[in-house]
């Protein structure tokens, strides 16, 4: 066995995914280095409070690129608690965000993009970080 395969309760095994999404309206919120950063502070503490492994994290001007894996753990469930645990922080620290740009509805777009990285994640990893830059 490869050694980044995880045992779980009844099961063993890997699921590594490529998760994305943006903000709502494709505002570019990102541009400021505070809001960058600390979104990826609070993508990293999101992804501790769940069973997952995040690998790393890549912040573009108005979209957030993930490499992780959720293992067993369902995934509307862990895009659920990482856009959900970021937005209300975010909308909490930075309160110009929802006056200037969200009018109250929300920072995530509801949509997300998933994909299975299979035995390319070194490549994918790569890509991830390099957003923004």
């Amino acid at each position: 066995m490869q050694p980044d395969f995880v045992s779980h309760s009844s099961s063993v095994g890997r699921l590594w995914l490529h998760l994305s999404w943006k903000v709502k309206y494709c505002h570019e919120i990102f541009g400021s280095p505070a809001i960058k950063n600390r979104t990826e502070q609070l993508l990293w503490e999101a992804a501790e409070q769940l069973p997952i492994r995040c690998e790393e994290i890549g912040i573009a001007t108005h979209h957030v690129h993930l490499v992780v894996d959720i293992g067993v753990t369902p995934l509307t469930q862990v895009v659920k608690k990482l856009k959900g645990y970021t937005a209300k922080k975010l909308l909490w620290e930075f309160p110009e965000l929802k006056r200037r740009c969200f009018w109250g509805s929300g920072l995530w777009n509801p949509s997300y993009y998933f994909d299975g990285i299979g035995r390319n994640k070194d490549e994918l990893v790569r890509y991830v970080r390099n957003q923004g830059m």
